[in-house]
């Protein structure tokens, strides 16, 4: 029987999570903590969050995050932060402690990163040095805040990034000066817009002498108009700002974002819109996969506190189970909430695992560029063909790196460990796929087990009152499955990175970890993961090379009801994934913690019974969406080894019910504080 003393704490997450060692980390988490579950907390239990204005009670959140440190968490040290390097899993844990109570003021504190973005990722060293510099708090002076203006306001909400109608061009150019450039840009769902020093702007010419698509920066200070315009009247996310910007400024050339070169009298800007919103979304969409699964391991004690107390006050007495269970007498008010705390650990652990993996990467990926550039190999083609022959070095690294150290050739795979195009191949690969199915699967699947957990509390989850906010998490939902690209563009985006041939080898290495965990650790039920594992790759390279009746490809980028299942399948897979790599990181490391010796063992057996649920599950979905695309597409299958892949999957599942029944015992007997660290 699975036994769960209290509710996992920072011990156990800091080793989960991989950062124990990390003292400056852990205090960024106290921190952040700290204004989640005071300042937030006092402004939602007190109704801030409904209205549409930015008000002055709304406005105290920057003065908390700037006193914080979570303001200056994303410059480095020469720019006034205090942590240098990559900040991507630093931001995650911010964004986790923050929705934990209310995902609207993550998205308050990471709207200046996200407009700071742009410029760090690719604007000019100059650039990067005065705006990150004067976004950062410092004595004596303003904090400029930042707003990064992308959609605008086609029909409905402005969500296609491809379509810009704001158009820039020169307003006079003088022999020998510098181009002075008139941009007209009207935004739509622009986050930070009432308090906005400045907006990173996406922008296309409207004259023949600028080439082009490119991002400006413009400040309120500018020539011209800057309109914040009317607030969007958004149901969700109340405490981050949000309007609808109207600007028709003048600005200096030398604003282009990433610089310009001028060509036969036109002005070429460095980076298109398209290439400098790549660039910038490939990572900031890990901290808003992040905000959902938080929000359903935030929502484990509220449901645990409301069934138990569920009949007190009326006639049950203390001491009968009634008075002192409540609903957990019923199992199914237990099991329901272990399948809810699977799920939000499993999100957690595949945002994280992106977010460490983004931070490993970007580095390499600086150090990339600089080798290309000194080899005269310039340009997205030319690189990705240097790139492409290097696949059979990487395919041998990732041979070595999972045969066991002592039968591996060690000089070989220390050769191969330092190549810098070896090890950023190998982590683009894997975050390429990690990184869009932590935003399409935490809030897609997030969203939908949310509204488990308001109807968890009964008509008490509809009520502004609720404790934990648990209606207000499960609307804000909504916009995060939509925040930075909704699910079709990361469908579309794993569709053209999940056949990858490294991230595929990388999963058949996956396969064999898995397979050699379910023979020492039979009750975590990775076989199912595995098997799970097997059956996609089948279906993949299945519908790579088969026809539809009418003889049409069935794997192509268009055909989307193929592709699409696909990519929501492979999320399932990462996720789960990314959750064992975790507790398998707690069962190694865990005993080194004295605090954690006498109740290790349960804390794992539980985690176990909630792997076995999670992994199941997921063996479940996969299986159901190969089935529907290999028997769905054709009258008169060729299945092949699919009756047996999809019959071994199935087997896979044995025990899986019985691990819920565990999971769900173990829930009743958690002990759990009196009331919450925040208020009601």
């Amino acid at each position: 029987m699975s036994k769960l003393a209290t509710l996992p704490g920072d011990d156990i997450r800091q080793i989960m999570w991989r950062y124990s060692d990390r003292y400056d980390l852990q205090m960024v988490v106290q921190s952040a903590r700290g204004v989640a579950r005071g300042h937030v907390a006092r402004m939602v239990a007190d109704g801030v969050r409904n209205t549409h204005e930015w008000d002055e009670r709304k406005q105290s959140l920057l003065d908390a995050f700037d006193t914080s440190g979570l303001t200056a968490l994303y410059m480095d040290t020469t720019q006034g932060g205090y942590i240098d390097g990559p900040k991507n899993f630093a931001l995650s844990l911010t964004t986790f402690e923050l929705s934990w109570v209310d995902a609207g003021a993550a998205t308050c504190g990471l709207a200046n990163n996200l407009a700071l973005a742009p410029i760090h990722e690719k604007g000019t060293k100059e650039q990067r040095d005065h705006y990150m510099s004067i976004s950062c708090p410092g004595e004596g002076r303003e904090t400029w805040r930042g707003a990064f203006a992308l959609t605008e306001p086609l029909p409905f909400v402005g969500v296609d990034t491809g379509i810009l109608t704001s158009k820039i061009r020169v307003a006079e150019w003088k022999d020998g000066e510098e181009p002075l450039l008139h941009v007209d840009k009207r935004g739509r769902f622009i986050t930070g817009m009432d308090f906005a020093n400045f907006v990173t702007a996406a922008v296309t010419s409207d004259d023949p002498r600028i080439k082009g698509s490119c991002m400006v920066i413009l400040e309120e200070g500018d020539p011209g108009v800057f309109d914040r315009g009317a607030p969007t009247l958004k149901m969700v996310h109340q405490l981050s700002s949000t309007r609808d910007p109207i600007m028709s400024l003048k600005v200096p050339a030398s604003r282009i974002i990433g610089g310009y070169t001028v060509k036969d009298g036109v002005i070429v800007p460095n980076f298109s819109h398209a290439e400098i919103i790549g660039s910038v979304f490939h990572r900031t969409r890990i901290p808003v996969g992040v905000m959902s699964s938080a929000k359903l391991l935030s929502a484990v004690e509220p449901i645990i506190r409301y069934h138990r107390t569920r009949f007190r006050g009326g006639d049950a007495q203390p001491g009968t189970p009634r008075f002192d269970q409540g609903l957990q007498m019923k199992e199914d008010a237990c099991q329901r909430l272990a399948d809810l705390w699977a799920c939000g650990e499993a999100g957690s652990s595949l945002g994280f695992d992106a977010a460490r993996k983004a931070d490993l990467l970007d580095p390499l990926e600086k150090d990339k560029e600089a080798q290309f550039h000194a080899q005269g190999i310039t340009g997205p083609r030319a690189q990705m063909s240097a790139l492409k022959k290097m696949e059979p070095q990487v395919l041998e690294y990732l041979n070595l790196l999972y045969t066991p150290e002592d039968k591996r050739d060690a000089a070989r795979f220390a050769e191969l460990s330092a190549d810098i195009f070896v090890q950023s191949i190998v982590l683009d690969a894997e975050t390429n796929v990690l990184i869009p199915a932590c935003k399409l699967w935490c809030p897609g699947v997030g969203a939908n087990m949310m509204r488990e957990a308001v109807s968890l509390v009964g008509g008490y989850g509809v009520t502004e009152d609720c404790p934990g906010f648990l209606f207000q998490k499960w609307s804000d939902c909504q916009l995060e499955a939509t925040y930075e690209g909704p699910e079709v563009v990361q469908r579309r985006h794993l569709t053209a990175t999940m056949g990858n041939p490294v991230f595929l080898a990388l999963m058949g290495h996956w396969i064999k970890e898995l397979d050699a965990l379910a023979e020492t650790w039979p009750q975590a039920g990775t076989k199912a993961l595995a098997q799970a594992m097997r059956l996609w790759m089948w279906t993949l390279n299945h519908l790579q090379n088969s026809k539809d009746a009418e003889g049409k490809k069935l794997f192509s980028g268009n055909r989307q009801g193929v592709t699409f299942p696909m990519a929501d399948a492979i999320s399932w897979i990462v996720a789960a994934r990314s959750f064992v790599a975790d507790v398998q990181e707690l069962k190694l490391k865990g005993p080194e913690n004295p605090l954690l010796a006498e109740s290790l063992d349960d804390t794992l057996g539980f985690f176990a019974d909630l792997l076995t649920l999670q992994n199941s599950r997921t063996a479940g979905e996969v299986a159901r969406i190969c089935a529907e695309l290999v028997y769905g597409y054709t009258d008169a299958p060729e299945a092949g080894e699919f009756p047996a892949l999809r019959a071994s999957t199935d087997a896979a599942l044995a025990g899986a019910r019985l691990a819920r029944d565990r999971a769900g015992e173990a829930i009743t007997g958690v002990m759990i504080p009196e009331a919450l660290d925040y208020p009601l």
